[in-house]
């Protein structure tokens, strides 16, 4: 490894850094920098300034001092130069676009940082780090990766030749206060009423589906009823890259596995939905369904384990059903539209639809029934968000469309499901109570 020389006169924060990082690399030897507590390598880097003091004659003030302290620490076990961005909630998404431009999204405005990589060959160090740790790896013959940070951050990363620019990675911040039920009410996502009425579907065992677009608040908003599924109930997460932080206390996680450069050794999720039904999950939740595993989801919400959940791309509930449909159909299974449908309709009782606005707000825009009609599949309204008029003549109208400006509302229609949950001893919250008076009255 070449040495690097840090300029004596002006001392040069960064070349510091590098020299200071390759010296305590090389200080410690057979010593893996992950198996030393924090206060260890904190002493070490401590010395090796003051050797780096004594050798140039030369003092570095107190301040400058720490944060070459920190910088290195974070180097060394932590995230680099994002360090500082990893600990701001405000911020939503880091993306990165080759070493020297790094971009935030901070409340659904995008806006670019001064944080930067030393150069290429920095970046990727960076990256392998965070991904070694789970066994994956970026290479040539596997340029794409997804990860799950300590944090439960989602990391997702291109290298060429996927990308001509550089290294191009993808953070979504996972902050856990955001999944709680003050959170949830707090945001504007949902209303009280829509979320007593989740914690009776979870808690009762409906099956649920949650759809949207990226970044609405799909996974978030899973995370958060996970609270409502019984503590006596086992459950089984199935996922590419395991990002749920379901809140229960019995949770086991299936993880899907890339292939190798040649295609051996890749585990995709429908093995792992084949291999969920033979571990006694009472629920089996698939944290985003997009491709042929949909059939074994189906099938396993038809088989008895009532209150699974899932996620999916699409941008309205009908839009959702229909997505289901094409992707089972693709897995080739022989069956009719018809059978697929109906294994749909059988399945699936709830749909929830969320959605991000211009401005960064996520609302929950729809809950509804799934019934089957004559062989169609329709969503049934429960609850949704009816917006503001938008004033025409506004200066502002154009973009008042795209920010979140309104109010949740009951539906119209009464779920079909609401005897069955009451004779099985559930009871209606306050604030749904306009639904058993609906019942009586029909």
């Amino acid at each position: 490894m070449p040495t690097i020389e840090p300029d004596i006169p002006g001392i040069d924060l960064r070349r510091l850094r590098q020299f200071l990082h390759q010296r305590l690399i090389e200080s410690l030897e057979a010593d893996a920098a992950e198996t030393l507590v924090e206060s260890d390598l904190q002493a070490r880097i401590a010395s090796l300034i003051t050797r780096f003091e004594d050798e140039i004659g030369q003092s570095i003030d107190p301040s400058t001092r720490l944060v070459l302290s920190e910088q290195v620490l974070h180097e060394v076990r932590g995230l680099g130069p994002l360090a500082p961005l990893m600990v701001d909630p405000s911020i939503s998404d880091i993306l990165i676009n080759g070493p020297f431009e790094v971009w935030i999204d901070r409340n659904g405005q995008l806006s670019k940082t001064t944080v930067e990589f030393d150069n290429e060959a920095h970046l990727r160090r960076f990256l392998d780090r965070l991904i070694a740790a789970q066994g994956k790896h970026l290479d040539s013959n596997s340029p794409a990766v997804d990860a799950r940070l300590p944090d439960g951050s989602r990391l997702h990363a291109l290298i060429p030749p996927l990308c001509a620019s550089g290294p191009v990675v993808s953070i979504r911040r996972f902050v856990e206060a955001q999944n709680s039920d003050s959170a949830l009410l707090d945001s504007g996502m949902l209303s009280v009423e829509m979320l007593a009425f989740l914690e009776l579907a979870v808690s009762s065992g409906l099956n649920i589906l949650i759809a949207g677009g990226a970044a609405a608040g799909k996974t978030t908003l899973l995370n958060g009823v996970s609270q409502y599924i019984p503590a006596s109930e086992r459950v089984i997460t199935v996922e590419e890259s395991a990002e749920l932080q379901l809140r229960h206390p019995h949770v086991v996680t299936l993880e899907a596995r890339q292939g190798n450069s040649e295609g051996r050794g890749q585990i995709d999720l429908r093995v792992l939905l084949r291999n969920a039904l033979r571990m006694r999950a009472d629920r089996i939740i698939v944290g985003e369904v997009r491709g042929h595993e949909v059939f074994e989801m189906l099938q396993a919400m038809n088989v008895g384990h009532d209150g699974s959940l899932s996620t999916v791309h699409a941008n309205s509930p009908n839009d959702a059903l229909k997505r289901l449909e094409s992707l089972a159909l693709l897995a080739d299974v022989g069956l009719p539209r018809e059978a697929i449908r109906d294994m749909i309709g059988s399945a699936i009782q709830v749909v929830v639809q969320v959605a991000r606005f211009r401005d960064g707000s996520r609302c929950v825009t729809s809950i509804g029934e799934l019934v089957s009609s004559n062989g169609r599949l329709q969503v049934q309204e429960l609850f949704s968000f009816c917006p503001d008029p938008i004033d025409a003549h506004a200066q502002t109208s154009s973009s008042q469309a795209l920010n979140r400006s309104g109010r949740h509302v009951f539906g119209e229609h009464v779920p079909s499901f609401l005897n069955s949950l009451l004779h099985r001893g559930y009871t209606l919250p306050i604030c749904l109570e306009r639904w058993q008076l609906a019942g009586a009255e029909e």
